[in-house]
């Protein structure tokens, strides 16, 4: 298990807002998503690909002006994918202060260029 890292840092802005001004859970989960690949690229220079992405649960809304921290950690490494946790907070942006948001936890799976699952052991993938 590799230690938990900063994979992002986003500053949240006013197109990132639903009707109620806080940022859609949509935008929350793509940078889940983002997260994940940055964390899966450590484990290799190969296309990862979204494979699954399990439930995740809304403690505390994001507003604008907000910076969102995703945290990653490899949890499970197999032949041809990783699990990684992704921990997301909101600092504040009128206190500093930090909430948790929500956390998931995402598989990514090491693929060809054909989208062929392939062992991210092998040599890489994606050149320059």
């Amino acid at each position: 298990i590799m230690p938990r890292s900063l994979a992002l840092r986003i500053a949240t802005l006013p197109r990132d807002t639903n009707h109620y001004g806080t940022i859609f859970g949509g935008i929350i989960l793509a940078y889940i998503d983002q997260a994940g690949f940055v964390q899966a690229r450590k484990h290799g220079a190969h296309r990862w690909v979204t494979a699954s992405l399990d439930r995740v649960d809304f403690k505390a809304p994001v507003h604008v002006g907000d910076i969102i921290n995703l945290y990653t950690t490899t949890i499970r490494e197999g032949t041809k994918s990783v699990t990684i946790a992704v921990e997301v907070e909101a600092e504040r942006f009128t206190t500093g202060s930090c909430v948790p948001v929500t956390s998931a936890q995402i598989v990514l799976v090491a693929v060809d260029e054909h989208g062929t699952p392939i062992p991210f052991r092998s040599p890489p993938t994606v050149r320059e």
